[in-house]
Order: C-alpha cells, then sequence, then structure tokens
C-alpha cells in the first residue's frame, strides 16, 4: 500500500475519512487478481448449491409421484406439488429479508456462513423424510424441510451479493457479482446431469421394482450436500468486507491489502435505525431505485421460476417426456436429459454472456435488451403456440431455449448485479434483501397460479394462455428498468453515499 495509506489520523495530514476513502480507492482501483478470483469462489459456490437444491424438485418430484402416488398415475397431487415447489420460495422470500436486515445491522462477516450451514442441515434432514403410521407423511415432512432451506437460501441472495460488491474492483465488479450469479446456471445443469446420472445407474433396479426410486430422490437430494460442504469452512472464515468497515465508528482497526488481502475489524458497527431507513427512501431520487429494482426483479420471476419450475408440463408438451405407455424409467430418463439439455444450451451460455459484457455494455443496456427480447419471445409463443408445435417441434424448442437464453444473458443476471452495488453502503443489504424478496413474491405468485390455471380447459390447456401472460410481465419489467441508472464503471464508494441519487443531476 502506499505511504499515504499507513498515515495515522493523528498525524495531522489526514482525517479519518480521507484514511477510508483513500483504502477503499484503492481497492476500487486494484487489478483483478486471485484475492478477487477468491471472493468468487467462496461466494459462488452457495450459488451453485442453491440452484441445485432449488430446481432438482421437478425431477424428484417425477420420482416421488410413482413412489408415493401409483393410484394417481404416479403423478404428486397438485396440492402437494404446490407445496414442494412453493415451500422453499415462500422461505426463500423470509430469508432475503431476514439476512438482509442482518447484513446491515450487524455486518456482512458475523452472518455469512450461516446460510449456508442451514441450507446444508435441510438438505440433509429432506433425504431423509419419511411417514409414520398415523402422522406426517413424507411429503409434508419434506416440504417442512425445503421451507427451512428456502430460507438459508433466502440468506445467500443478499450475504452472496453485497460481500461480492464490497470486496470487486471498479472494472470489475459486474462481472464478479455476474460470475457468482452465474453459478446458479451450472447448478441447475449439476441437478439435472446428477437425476440423468443417478437414473440411467439404476436402471435395472428401478425396472425391477418402482419403489427402487424412494432411494434414487434421496440420492439426487443428497449429492446436493458435497458442493455446499466444502464452502462452508470458507465462509465461517472469510473477513470482513472494506466498504462495511468504512461504516464502522473507527477507521484503524481496518486494514485493506487487495495483494495479501487482510482485513481485520475490531469496532461495533453504527446501528442503523428503521427512522433513517424510512427517511432515506422517503426521498424520491431514492425511492424510484428501490421501486425500480423490486418491480423488475418481481416481474422477471413470475416468468422465470413460472418456467423453469414447470419445465416437465413444457418438455411433455414437446414430446420429450415419454407418452402413457412409457415406462417410468423413460419418462425419468428424458425428463432428465430434456431438463439437461435445456441448461446446457441456453441457461449456462447466458449466464455467462452476461459475465463478459455487462462490464462493457453495461447493467441496464442488458436488462433493456433482455426485457425486450423476453417479451415478444413468450408472445410469440404463447399466442401461436398450437400453431408453432404443430408445425415445428424444433422451431418451439428454439424459441424456448432462446427464451432461456436471454433470461440470463437479461434480467435474470441483471436483477441480481444492480441491487448489488445501486444502493447507499448502510442500507445495501437490507435493500437488496428486499428486491430479492420481491422477486421470489413474484415466483411464489408465478406458482400458485401455474398450478391452479395450466389445467383449465384439460391437461395443460392453458400453457398458451400462461406464456401471453409471461410476455406481459415482460413488458413491466422494462417500464421500470428507465427508472435505474447507469452503474457500470461508477466507484462503489460513490454509489455507496447516502446522497448520490439526489445530486448526480
Amino acid at each position: 500500500m502506499s505511504s499515504h495509506s499507513n498515515s495515522t489520523v493523528g498525524n495531522g495530514h489526514m482525517t479519518q475519512t480521507d484514511v477510508r476513502r483513500q483504502r477503499l480507492e484503492e481497492l476500487e482501483n486494484a487489478k483483478f487478481s486471485m484475492y478477487h478470483l477468491k471472493a468468487c469462489l467462496i461466494a459462488g459456490v452457495g450459488f451453485f448449491t442453491d440452484a441445485y437444491d432449488l430446481f432438482v424438485i421437478g425431477i424428484v418430484s417425477q420420482m416421488i409421484g410413482y413412489v408415493y402416488f401409483p393410484d394417481n398415475k404416479g403423478q404428486v397431487p397438485s396440492g402437494i406439488m404446490l407445496g414442494l415447489t412453493a415451500a422453499a420460495l415462500i422461505g426463500t422470500l423470509l430469508g432475503q429479508l431476514t439476512f438482509g436486515y442482518l447484513g446491515d445491522r450487524y455486518g456482512r462477516k458475523k452472518i455469512y456462513g450461516s446460510e449456508l450451514c442451514i441450507i446444508l442441515v435441510a438438505t440433509f434432514a429432506s433425504c431423509f423424510s419419511a411417514s409414520s403410521h398415523g402422522g406426517l407423511a413424507a411429503t409434508s415432512t419434506l416440504i417442512m424441510w425445503r421451507f427451512i432451506l428456502g430460507f438459508g437460501i433466502g440468506g445467500d441472495y443478499p450475504s452472496s451479493a453485497i460481500i461480492t460488491s464490497e470486496f470487486a474492483n471498479t472494472q470489475n465488479r459486474g462481472a464478479m457479482i455476474g460470475a457468482v450469479f452465474a453459478m446458479q446456471g451450472f447448478g441447475i445443469l449439476a441437478g439435472s446431469l446428477v437425476s440423468l446420472i443417478v437414473v440411467v445407474a439404476m436402471k435395472n433396479m428401478i425396472n425391477d421394482d418402482i419403489n427402487n426410486l424412494d432411494i434414487a430422490w434421496r440420492l439426487v437430494i443428497g449429492l446436493g450436500l458435497v458442493p455446499g460442504a466444502v464452502g462452508v469452512y470458507f465462509r465461517l472464515n472469510m473477513e470482513e468486507t472494506p466498504h462495511e468497515v468504512n461504516n464502522h465508528n473507527s477507521v484503524e482497526e481496518g486494514t485493506v491489502d487487495v495483494n495479501e488481502k487482510t482485513t481485520q475489524v475490531e469496532a461495533a458497527p453504527e446501528r442503523i435505525t428503521w427512522s433513517q431507513f424510512i427517511k432515506h427512501y422517503s426521498k424520491w431520487a431514492n425511492f424510484k431505485i428501490i421501486l425500480a429494482t423490486c418491480m423488475c426483479w418481481f416481474s422477471l420471476d413470475v416468468a422465470f421460476y413460472g418456467v423453469n419450475l414447470n419445465n416437465g408440463l413444457i418438455l411433455s408438451a414437446i414430446g420429450f417426456a415419454g407418452d402413457e405407455n412409457s415406462t417410468p424409467y423413460e419418462v425419468l430418463y428424458k425428463s432428465a436429459l430434456g431438463n439437461f439439455i435445456l441448461a446446457l444450451m441456453g441457461s449456462v451460455p447466458g449466464y455467462w454472456f452476461t459475465v463478459a459484457l455487462v462490464d462493457r455494455i453495461g447493467r441496464k443496456t442488458i436488462q433493456i435488451m433482455g426485457f425486450v427480447i423476453l417479451t415478444v419471445l413468450y408472445l410469440i409463443m404463447g399466442i401461436w403456440y398450437h400453431q408453432i408445435l404443430n408445425a415445428s417441434i424444433v422451431g418451439f424448442i428454439v424459441l424456448y431455449v432462446l427464451a432461456n437464453f436471454f433470461q440470463n444473458f437479461g434480467p435474470n443476471a441483471t436483477t441480481f448485479i444492480i441491487p448489488g452495488e445501486i444502493f447507499a453502503s448502510k442500507y445495501r443489504s437490507s435493500s437488496h434483501g428486499i428486491s430479492s424478496a420481491m422477486g421470489k413474491l413474484g415466483a411464489v405468485v408465478a406458482q400458485a397460479g401455474f398450478s391452479q390455471l395450466k389445467d383449465i380447459g384439460g391437461h395443460g390447456a392453458f400453457v398458451d394462455k400462461l406464456l401471453i401472460i409471461f410476455g406481459c410481465f415482460m413488458a413491466i419489467g422494462l417500464g421500470f428498468t428507465f427508472l435505474l441508472p447507469e452503474t457500470k464503471q461508477v466507484p462503489l464508494t460513490d454509489l455507496g453515499r447516502d446522497d448520490y441519487h439526489e445530486t448526480r443531476h
């Protein structure tokens, strides 16, 4: 570090504010290094685990259907299916609000790692969900544990976003936050691949006795413990972020070195009150920002979770999930393979296009582009749903893969990135938690609506109308995006000022 950064407050040359700002500027102007890569990996392993656990429920629910509901043609009843998916989403919403607040109240470091511990405990317990005579059914206990799982997943959203943002340099900040979120794509891909491997490995067992799927679904869930267990140690031993150091009353306890990476904090954080929070957002310049991040995320997640948690129905519509004459093995094999192909072709590439370009063309530009293209794609797929399927199943698959791609090279990534940097430092974690919770509210609405509406007029007969509805929500997200400023290459020390949005015009 420079000689200036070693100056003490008492030498008459620099104030505490000067020292704090200089240390942060050194961090933000630093070249990308192993220090930054380590921060991305520690945060990213959590999102890999989150996505694996959250989205693997699609194939798991099919396995559960064959084991526990043979009299219902192997289909999980709609109410139980809604519980399996919505429980995790509701838990996520509450976790986002809780951990967002705790991150501002007690500091990022003190809570980081606890959310992953919750995820691991809930995942382990889910593997042993069982029925008791005259008591809870296995699906009921699984729903309970998925709610707790969701609470941990929710905590990961504000915690990982803010920690990555506050460890990042200005030049690569968008890519770093985006790379953490991009691990969600690998988590979805891994969930599909593990499901496929388990199904293929147990082919003879499944064909001999369908009840062996009771082992298969527990194995699929349990393997999600592996990446999370690796990440817990590093999270619990991670240092406090430099920008959180800047929120403390004393500067001398905090030191930052982007090469050797040492950050030490001993001072108690400044306590942020609700009255301060409300006063800050009572000003339109600040309120419009959190309004936009909330509504963009809400709109996006209505479609993102409405589609991705119900991929099986779409795969069935395009003939990629077997027919009434297919064996359970054939249905599960095609379903797992279909999900793997969709993730590999659409989801994963989209995330990494965002990582590559977000610091060049900007967050707002990518979000606008994504919402525009998604609006068009969903309306086309919805309005001409039957015509496209009758004319060319391949054509529908291409449109569907493109929608997956532009969700992730678009608002699914940017709605996570922007709240991680755009808010005042004092309220950044809480504000990200509120924004992401609104997204999960959209996901809950989508899942409840999808389950209740999809079969109006017959099995899957309302899917075309739902795609049109998703297109309308993409248009709503597009409108609210215009309330947001571009944050590309803006130092976090500037964005973190309480009055930044009030004074930038």
